[in-house]
């Protein structure tokens, strides 16, 4: 009897990062969430992991627009510290995890039996582009931290949405943050957006900010790009290149009757006490806005 021999691809990349983290990001769930997608139409909102020979993990992976999701799930067959993981998914596919220092950076690739239902190119796509977004994820920390807030709001999510970006009602939540926030330009997905508040001396300072990815209702991901600095908008220099390509994502999901909203942020460690203590006040106050003579 023949065994026909099985198809694989190879996806790579490299990580200006110790192995030591590059290995933690990719195993804690806790980081796992936040770059387990090909793309921004996609989110893991779980993640369960027990990285041991026989152990199992379950990544939970959703459509944003609520359309599909399913569980990627596998067990371990190996698992040698720092260097290689090798798991069998849930259908009987193997993939094979290798991390290999070099110079001042981490190879990460992966060896991956193929399915049948799609192309190999899409396969390859897909696997490399998470992949890449691993590499984004680690290589941003560098300079900046991801903080996760969230509240269940008792309104649907059209109000909660709605009040999060209205002009009037952004001012009252965000004014948790700056008395005077506000914001100029569009909502709509790749506009630029400028989030503006005044200092004690009169003058305005704020964010250049992108909307990278908009799902209506379901998911608002914002790219800040600059900062303004006394009415000007500055993009480049020392203080720009912290924050430039840091995110602001929010996350709307229907519970019912009731709405859950998720934030998950990119912070330095010199705003991240301040984050900690007006965040969970600004989406009170959110929650305020939107409950309010609220009935469904």
């Amino acid at each position: 009897m023949i065994t026909a021999e099985k198809t694989t691809i190879t996806v790579k990349t490299n990580i200006s990062a110790p192995v030591e983290k590059v290995w933690s990001y990719w195993t804690d769930p806790k980081h796992i969430v936040h770059w387990n997608n090909a793309s921004d139409d996609w989110y893991t909102p779980k993640a369960e992991n027990d990285l041991r020979v026989g152990g199992n993990f379950n990544y939970r992976m959703e459509a944003r627009d609520g359309s599909d999701g399913f569980d990627f799930t596998g067990e371990y067959d190996s698992v040698v510290l720092l260097k290689q993981i090798k798991y069998t998914l849930g259908d009987g596919r193997i993939v094979q995890v290798n991390f290999t220092t070099a110079d001042n950076y981490t190879v990460v690739s992966e060896v991956v039996e193929t399915e049948l239902l799609n192309p190999l190119e899409i396969q390859q796509q897909g696997w490399q582009a998470i992949i890449d977004n691993f590499k984004k994820y680690v290589e941003r920390s560098a300079k900046t931290e991801r903080v996760h807030y969230e509240i269940m709001i008792n309104a649907n999510i059209e109000r909660v949405y709605n009040s999060m970006i209205g002009e009037k009602e952004y001012a009252e939540w965000a004014g948790v943050f700056n008395p005077t926030s506000h914001f100029k330009g569009s909502w709509e997905k790749g506009s630029k957006i400028l989030f503006l508040g005044y200092a004690q001396d009169g003058s305005v300072g704020g964010m250049v900010s992108r909307i990278r990815e908009h799902i209506p209702k379901r998911f608002i991901s914002i790219e800040h790009l600059g900062v303004v600095e006394n009415g000007k908008e500055v993009l480049c220099g020392p203080e720009v290149d912290i924050w430039a390509g840091a995110l602001e994502n929010y996350t709307f999901i229907q519970q019912e009757d009731k709405t859950l909203l998720l934030v998950d942020t990119d912070t330095t460690e010199q705003f991240k006490s301040f984050f900690e203590d007006t965040w969970p006040k600004a989406l009170q106050k959110l929650k305020s806005i939107c409950e309010t003579n609220y009935t469904n």
